[in-house]
């Protein structure tokens, strides 16, 4: 794949193709990238391979937690790898807009979690029913997060909420969420240059082992 590094500012595309094998993900997070179908409706979709910039990261002492979200989070049971494929799945739900993850998609990062890998944190409502959640890859001190999800108030947020805290406890050092948007920002998400970010992964990736 190419060099994050060598692609031109403010382009996000990186590549076309390759799998989704684990040595595929691991040197592709590793060194930047993350890959999305191009079109998920299709049965044999191609493989994009994005390295945006600038990249939307969650400092790890920047989470904004509102006095309503701190409310929230004494609303549900909170749990960590309780059900990964679960939560992945309703990210993927079909009825979400802007929908990209595959069945290609669960079977390889199920996969990566069965392998230590990927993690995923789990909302539950007092009758036993996932409400919220979101899942990521994790290499050293570094984490990846993917996707998340909610079918209840502040649900995915109390998710991340106990993520960020984790991550804290284990020594993580960076938090990527790919891009940044409105919703995300108020939640602490800042941009950063390709060039830092990079730099900033290549630290947090030889940091440690993987937890």
């Amino acid at each position: 794949m190419p060099d994050p590094a060598e692609v031109r500012a403010g382009v996000d595309l990186v590549a076309i193709g390759a799998d989704l094998e684990p040595g595929t993900l691991l040197s592709a997070y590793r060194n930047g990238l993350f890959p999305m179908p191009i079109d998920p409706d299709k049965r044999r979709s191609k493989l994009a391979w994005y390295s945006p910039d600038p990249r939307g990261v969650l400092p790890l002492d920047g989470l904004h937690v509102s006095k309503s979200l701190r409310r929230s989070c004494s609303r549900y049971r909170v749990t960590m790898d309780h059900s990964f494929e679960a939560v992945m799945t309703a990210c993927a739900d079909p009825a979400r807009e802007g929908r990209w993850i595959t069945p290609e998609f669960i079977r390889a990062y199920t996969t990566m979690f069965e392998l230590g890998w990927a993690h995923s944190v789990e909302a539950w409502n007092d009758d036993g029913d996932l409400v919220g959640g979101l899942y990521g890859l994790r290499i050293g001190a570094f984490f990846a997060g993917e996707a998340m999800f909610h079918t209840a108030t502040d649900a995915s947020k109390v998710a991340l909420v106990e993520l960020v805290e984790w991550l804290n406890s284990t020594g993580a050092e960076l938090l990527d969420v790919q891009w940044a948007t409105e919703h995300l920002a108020t939640l602490g998400v800042v941009e950063i240059p390709r060039p830092e970010y990079l730099r900033r992964l290549r630290s947090a990736t030889e940091a440690g082992e993987n937890d």
